[in-house]
């Protein structure tokens, strides 16, 4: 059984991504991250809060020491809530749009991961604490497939990515927009430094990108095959895939000491290799 995102929900976030992440939680689109407009962790659910947990994270240079797990309970389901510091606590209620408290730079992100707002649901009953276990998450809201080329001018540059002028969104605020496959449906994930991906119009089979296959589908789940992303001829660790409603919507180039800058034009294109890039 899925949980179902309303339209109203997503709308107060930028961006969402089901399966961009290396980790258990987000197997078969069983989490979702949101990606609030500010650093203003805002609940996407309605209930009374039930616990909160500080845990240890990877010790990274860009982030912070510890991460948080607040758990409401929203009446058919338990919510799971990670990379808010909380400023509530068990008893309190909150509403869908409220302020939880800051969001944290956390470890479990890679240094190209903005903040976000983490969310999976369980059973009543269920054990909370365990990364796994939680329920697939369905979104009730319209993705407007992107056709691109794979060409772009770097308009953004961080220490691990670089974000590109293309594809541009269609319609900024009024739609959902994803870069799609060759076959017209909007890709999910980290493509392919992460293990797998997502594709948000289920399908079986074969999937291609830039004319190339880069994996198969079984539902919404795709498994990567083994190829490599090349930047101007130079390889790349990924590319970066996630809904948005922003207009700062771009390719996300996931490059380490790259020598991008603001203003490059780039081409980005694929090919089979026997040496994936795998990062989780």
């Amino acid at each position: 059984m899925a949980v179902t995102l309303s339209e109203d929900v997503l709308r107060r976030y930028r961006r969402f991504s089901l399966y961009n992440s290396p980790y258990p939680a987000h197997d078969h689109g069983c989490a979702i991250d949101l990606y609030p407009e500010t650093n203003d962790g805002l609940s996407p659910i309605a209930g009374e809060v039930v616990a909160t947990k500080t845990v240890r994270c990877p010790d990274q240079p860009y982030a912070v020491d510890h991460d948080h797990l607040i758990v409401i309970d929203c009446d058919e389901y338990v919510a799971r809530i990670l990379h808010v510091d909380p400023t509530v606590e068990p008893g309190d209620i909150v509403t869908i749009g409220d302020s939880l408290g800051e969001m944290v730079r956390s470890g479990f992100f890679g240094q190209w991961v903005d903040n976000h707002v983490h969310l999976g649901f369980r059973e009543q009953g269920q054990n909370y604490l365990r990364a796994g276990g939680s329920l697939p998450v369905d979104v009730a809201v319209a993705v407007e497939p992107l056709d691109w080329d794979g060409s772009g001018e770097v308009v953004a540059v961080g220490e691990t990515y670089a974000v590109l002028d293309a594809p541009t969104h269609p319609a900024p605020g009024e739609c959902f927009a994803g870069i799609a496959a060759d076959s017209g449906a909007v890709l999910d994930g980290g493509l392919t430094h992460y293990t797998g991906g997502g594709i948000l119009t289920p399908t079986q089979g074969p999937v291609s990108f830039l004319g190339t296959p880069v994996g198969v589908a079984d539902g919404r789940d795709v498994t990567w095959d083994d190829v490599e992303l090349r930047a101007n001829g130079e390889r790349i660790v990924g590319l970066s895939l996630f809904a948005a409603q922003d207009g700062a919507f771009g390719a996300k180039l996931v490059a380490f000491d790259h020598e991008f800058a603001v203003g490059d034009d780039v081409e980005l294109t694929v090919r089979p290799t026997d040496d994936p890039i795998r990062l989780g």
